[in-house]
């Protein structure tokens, strides 16, 4: 249960740290082969753009847990962040809201994934991540609250511009939606910053002397370097082949 716990300080402190995506489907076997082939930190799953069905999600998660990997796991909508605390009631670790622009839905966000007295998430949910052996509402209330990584995606022009106020304390990265954001700035030519990269480096920018981190879809483990050389550090991969 120390692995979630790790992730975030990882995170936090700026630690190059790796995530790989998975089927939902995905056996026993199937993710041990993906995860042997070099060191990851946390698995990614998405609901945005594939199918899910929630009684899979649980399975995936115990199962990823039963192998000491947290869960990330991509909401369907921006609008879906007041859901947030449901979705953890099946076990994911660690969030992304997709295409976050305004402050209006970071709160949102935050009230839906930490419990009180820092957020409102309600109580209950036997497959929560880390439950087992922190029966006392508050233990597990404290734990979860100093454990769990929320991650809001970059993915528009806006989100860019308004990425320092976006960074408020309890959100651990901002993710990159590389496509997403190419088409938003087709359709922006007087954007000042002309391409993904440079929109990257402006953010890191602006989030200096604070403790959240850029997290990117590099897709392939050879994008690395160019990206930890302009100060990413958590990365959103596919599976080797």
């Amino acid at each position: 249960m120390a692995a979630v716990t790790s992730l975030k300080q990882r995170i936090r402190r700026g630690d190059v740290t790796i995530g790989v995506s998975a089927p939902l489907d995905s056996d026993r076997g199937r993710l041990e082969d993906i995860l042997g082939k070099d060191t990851y930190h946390f698995l990614t799953l998405d609901s945005q753009h594939t199918a899910y069905n929630e009684e899979k999600l649980v399975a995936f998660c115990g199962l990823a847990g039963d192998l000491g990997m947290p869960v990330q796991f991509r909401i369907k909508n921006t609008r879906n962040a007041y859901l947030i605390g449901n979705v953890l009631d099946l076990g994911p670790a660690a969030i992304e809201v997709p295409l976050v622009e305004d402050e209006s839905v970071v709160d949102e966000a935050l009230a839906a994934f930490y419990y009180p007295q820092v957020g409102k998430r309600s109580w209950g949910g036997a497959a929560r991540y880390g439950i087992q052996g922190r029966d006392d509402r508050l233990e597990y209330a404290d734990w979860w609250n100093n454990t769990g990584v929320l991650c809001l995606q970059m993915e528009t022009v806006t989100g860019v511009t308004n990425a320092r106020k976006l960074a408020k304390t309890g959100v651990d990265c901002l993710t990159w939606g590389p496509a997403d954001l190419s088409f938003d700035l087709e359709s922006h030519p007087e954007f000042p910053f002309r391409t993904t990269d440079d929109c990257v480096r402006h953010v890191i920018k602006q989030l200096e002397g604070t403790d959240v981190r850029i997290s990117f879809r590099n897709g392939t483990a050879d994008q690395r370097d160019k990206y930890i050389d302009m100060g990413v550090t958590v990365f959103m991969e596919r599976p080797k082949p």
